[in-house]
């Protein structure tokens, strides 16, 4: 939703008893509105924005139950302070998904709702496992779940229309394999499963498989689609009007085909009972299916295509750090004008940080669009991990004489040779000790991961615990992951992999060599300040293995280069190994930028990049 469709409390208000209206009409007890659109995607085109349209919650995650007389908002630790403030007067209660003693929607729905009550969700945007888990809560106390009603259409008058933008190819001097090849290596892990047929409805999956990217979803460059592949054909079922003749051609070239985006579920409908569909359960929504025969064999699992593009070949990771070059060095650029025009006694906003970071980088060879929303959070805004300054919302960057501040700096960029993702925070005014010793300790945790070894193969939920050891050691943790998967021209957030000790460890989990992940511990103090950190690494195999029965051993390359603030830095709280880190990394830093940077950039990467 844009900033200027930002709703009053009072539209709030309205939308929901509109939508109490339908659920009285209807005779349904209650209704369900996720996050999601068909394609289970973390960033949402305006059509599927439903949940934010009816509550003006524009977290990027939660989950919105609305009965006749209970409205009632679910969102993680990240979003709580957030939330609130825009739910605050509009009837929906924040529940505070995670914390003590609080249910889930799906357990506090069970629990709350009674015999023969009835529980409404668009099967359009419900993935298959989350359906399972509401049947499951359900089923003791007889509450019906009904996934065949498009109720918000009923009272969204202007619903905007689905996206159309142009399909275009990624730059064939940054792509490692053909789509033909991706193809056979996906029909060979069908083969592998047993599959007679594979649906795909994950935008990132179908967007490297064709090699193909678009604009349909802001900050991604993936278009909306559904692909079937069996052993001789695949089908690309998308609006027809994005592909141009040069494009389709080169899809056949490489043996896809093409059909309407809406046929899917008639395509569906066709399989029989002989047929065994692969698909994943939390990348499918029930309603694609909803032509489907009965007695049609599933088999359910992570795509094949998901596990191929986590692991990058040799070439995609030299582009990525081609990308990360230029990265680093328009971020040389931002900094160096930014603490001029600060020096100057300017007054700049977080907005400010914003525009400028976008300036900076869309200089750079093969910019694209940034990769997610910037955060720039100064003090307090900065304790709110998802953060965003908007021209209704937002803060200068003003201390007091004698005061000082932090700002915390995440921001990411597409390139057609690589994404980016990375954390910085700087002082602004006099910092205390207060902000260096966290800081400090969140550097700490930060090197702790960079540093490590680790077991190919092991989970990646497993290792968070090596990132969080110093902040549990001084008895401070975050409440977000501490790295996410990292796609190549592709979602800024990507799976298998993810360090997280709240994901489950399952073997689909496993850290290979080769993934592309973030590495992003930090610290938040409500009402003060936030501290992150992030980089992006490679795993890689340990160049001088030692030759024990214990296997095979990964370690994390740094391919993210900017220096890191040490006028934060509370050297006595760190260790040599911690401080050797720091300066081989800054030294890196130099010698991959200081060719790029010129004049006030190259002066402040100079600066930044001495050794402590």
């Amino acid at each position: 939703m844009t900033s200027q469709n930002i709703p009053s409390k009072a539209d709030i208000q309205q939308r929901i008893a509109d939508l109490r209206a339908q659920l009285a009409k209807q005779d349904l007890t209650a209704i369900i509105v996720p996050s999601a659109d068909p394609h289970l995607s973390e960033y949402l085109p305006e059509y599927w924005q439903t949940r934010e349209w009816l509550s003006g919650f524009t977290g990027s995650a939660g989950t919105l139950v609305v009965s006749a007389d209970f409205a009632g908002l679910w969102a993680d630790s990240r979003y709580w302070v957030h939330a609130a403030d825009e739910l605050a007067e509009t009837g929906i209660e924040l529940q505070k998904l995670g914390a003590a003693n609080q249910l889930n929607h799906i357990d506090w729905l069970a629990e709350h709702l009674s015999e023969g009550d009835s529980v409404a969700v668009d099967g359009n945007v419900l993935s298959i496992s989350e359906q399972d888990k509401l049947l499951d809560a359900f089923e003791a106390n007889d509450i019906t779940l009904i996934t065949d009603r498009d109720i918000i259409s009923q009272i969204w008058a202007e619903r905007p229309a689905l996206p159309n933008a142009k399909l275009y190819q990624h730059d064939a001097q940054f792509l490692a394999q053909s789509a033909a090849s991706k193809l056979a290596a996906v029909r060979a892990g069908m083969t592998e499963s047993g599959a007679s047929h594979h649906l795909l409805s994950s935008l990132d999956d179908i967007a490297w498989l064709t090699n193909l990217r678009g604009a349909d979803v802001d900050y991604n460059p993936v278009f909306l689609a559904h692909m079937l592949i069996d052993a001789d054909t695949a089908i690309l079922f998308i609006d027809n009007n994005k592909v141009s003749s040069e494009i389709a051609q080169s899809l056949a070239d490489s043996g896809i085909d093409l059909a309407d985006y809406e046929a899917i579920q008639g395509a569906l409908g066709q399989l029989t009972p002989d047929d065994l569909l692969l698909l994943d359960p939390s990348k499918v929504a029930v309603g694609t299916l909803s032509e489907i025969v009965d007695n049609v064999g599933f088999i359910e699992q992570i795509a094949p295509s998901t596990m191929l593009k986590s692991v990058k070949s040799d070439a995609d990771i030299e582009h990525v750090r081609e990308a990360m070059r230029q990265d680093g060095a328009a971020l040389c650029q931002f900094f160096a004008e930014f603490e001029q025009r600060l020096d100057k006694g300017e007054r700049l906003s977080e907005l400010d940080v914003d525009s400028m970071l976008i300036a900076v980088r869309s200089q750079q060879p093969n910019y694209v669009s940034p990769s997610f929303p910037t955060i720039a959070g100064f003090n307090e805004n900065g304790a709110l991990p998802h953060y965003r300054a908007t021209p209704q919302k937002f803060s200068y960057l003003d201390v007091e004489k004698g005061a000082g501040g932090l700002l915390l700096i995440d921001s990411g960029a597409q390139y057609q040779n690589g994404t980016t993702d990375i954390t910085r925070v700087v002082g602004i005014g006099q910092v205390t000790s207060e902000h260096k010793r966290d800081f400090t300790t969140v550097l700490r945790a930060h090197i702790a991961l960079a540093n490590a070894y680790f077991p190919e193969g092991i989970s990646s939920p497993a290792i968070d615990a090596i990132c969080r050891a110093p902040l549990w050691q001084a008895q401070m943790d975050y409440g977000h992951g501490t790295g996410h998967g990292v796609g190549y021209f592709l979602n800024v957030h990507e799976g298998p992999q993810g360090i997280s000790y709240n994901a489950p460890n399952t073997k689909e989990r496993a850290m290979r060599a080769n993934m592309i992940t973030s590495n992003e511990p930090g610290l938040y103090r409500e009402g003060k300040w936030g501290i992150r950190i992030e980089n992006l690494v490679v795993s890689r195999a340990v160049a001088n293995p030692i030759e024990t029965e214990f296997g095979e051993f990964l370690y994390f390359e740094t391919v993210t280069y900017c220096p890191i603030d040490t006028r934060l830095i509370d050297k006595s709280l760190l260790n040599q190994v911690e401080i050797d880190w720091l300066n081989n990394y800054h030294s890196q830093v130099y010698t991959e930028l200081k060719s790029r940077v010129s004049g006030a950039a190259l002066e402040w990467l100079t600066e930044r990049t001495q050794a402590i």
